[in-house]
């Protein structure tokens, strides 16, 4: 039996992780739970998948849960017992869903035990890519990724030699905005921006997709996952979320990945690759779909598109800094202080006042975040007033 710790389990990952788990029960032992602040949904894991330990990083959360867990289990309440938890000898897999930059330390941490780490977290390979997949070289550790783009990638690769690869393609939903005037574009609301046509996400990875930012950070986490050359990066708009990633080789094949949008799929495969375990999800019907449609991605709606073709050449600070100042960004869009177009015109800001260089070490990543979180917050006062 695998023993699994969930890293961010009160999030969208952590669920549809806890609805395989239990169609599992039988494969894996849930040792320990970790979110954040969301109590009552903590409380509701916990009862479901009985873990061993519980571990809210905000004191308060902790603090609200004390008395209420299944008898036995027991409570943590800091980033150190967050630590802990991912790395445990016991521990085999250690699902990342933590979100944002705070999510990598405990992620690199999983990595440097030499867990398999399953990697839903996004900006550990944005702010620390080259760092992070050194470790994973070094201790031996597995790196599966969880989002649906980049397992479908790996699934494409298996089996191929990395030298005949001519193209990896990405393909995005476009989110809720792929067909609307791009002159209407600066009056959206947070609402609209949230309401993603084809994913049940939080309200960051909403907004993300909805500017593209999200296609852009997943580039630069594609540039590091599967060590390729920028220019063999790539992404396309597919409305329906069927086809979920490409990947073209030499001899003009092309290999993609198809089945239902459902993050139950790639959170199994990340679990367990052989064999393949039943995920929940419904299965493919290509018939009753009709059609798959695709479109090239307007860079005069998406411009995040254009600012990550600069940040894949660039050094790893950029990739830093476009992570920080977007998630700065897209938080001050969320609380209405700044507008939706003005999110990547921040992000473009901050990315033409960094230095471009290579990283060497996390505190540097944490230095950079830094200054770029507080530069962004500069040029939002600039654009929000």
């Amino acid at each position: 039996m695998k023993r699994i710790t969930i890293l961010g389990a009160t999030g969208s990952i952590g669920g549809s992780t806890a609805d395989v788990l239990l169609r599992h029960a039988d494969a894996f032992q849930v040792h320990a739970l970790v979110g954040h602040r969301n109590h009552v949904r903590m409380l509701e894991m916990a009862h479901a998948l009985q873990p061993e330990r519980v571990v809210m990083t905000d004191s308060d959360a902790a603090a609200a849960l004390k008395g209420h867990l299944p008898q036995g289990v027991k409570l943590g309440d800091s980033m150190d017992d967050a630590l802990a938890a991912a790395t445990d000898s016991s521990v085999d897999i250690v699902l990342a869903a933590m979100v944002g930059a705070v999510g990598l330390p405990a992620a690199l941490a999983a990595v440097n035990a030499g867990k398999r780490v399953a990697l839903a977290n996004k900006e550990c390979l944005v702010t620390a890519g080259r760092l992070f997949m050194q470790a994973a070289k070094k201790s031996g550790a597995q790196v599966i990724p969880v989002d649906s783009e980049h397992a479908a990638v790996h699934q494409c690769l298996a089996g191929h030699d990395s030298g005949s690869i001519r193209q990896v393609i990405l393909t995005a939903s476009g989110g809720p905005f792929r067909d609307r005037d791009p002159a209407t574009m600066e009056d959206i609301t947070p609402e609209e921006a949230v309401a993603h046509p084809n994913w049940d996400m939080g309200a960051k990875i909403s907004v993300d997709s909805a500017t593209m930012m999200n296609k852009a950070l997943e580039l630069i986490e594609a540039r590091w996952l599967f060590d390729l050359e920028p220019e063999k990066l790539s992404a396309i708009i597919h409305p329906q979320s069927i086809m979920h990633s490409m990947v073209e080789y030499t001899d003009g094949s092309v290999v993609a990945q198809l089945a239902e949008p459902d993050m139950r799929g790639p959170i199994a495969y990340a679990l367990q690759m052989h064999p393949r375990l039943a995920s929940g999800i419904p299965f493919l019907n290509l018939a009753a779909h009709g059609q798959l449609t695709f479109q090239s991605v307007d860079v005069a709606r998406f411009p995040a598109m254009r600012l990550v073709a600069a940040v894949l050449q660039g050094g790893d600070s950029l990739a830093i800094a476009l992570n920080a100042a977007n998630e700065t960004a897209n938080q001050a869009f969320r609380e209405r202080r700044l507008g939706f177009m003005d999110i990547v015109r921040v992000v473009e800001r901050v990315l033409e006042s960094s230095e471009d260089v290579s990283v060497q070490s996390l505190d540097e990543v944490w230095s950079r975040d830094r200054e770029s979180r507080s530069l962004a917050k500069s040029f939002i006062q600039t654009f929000g007033g």
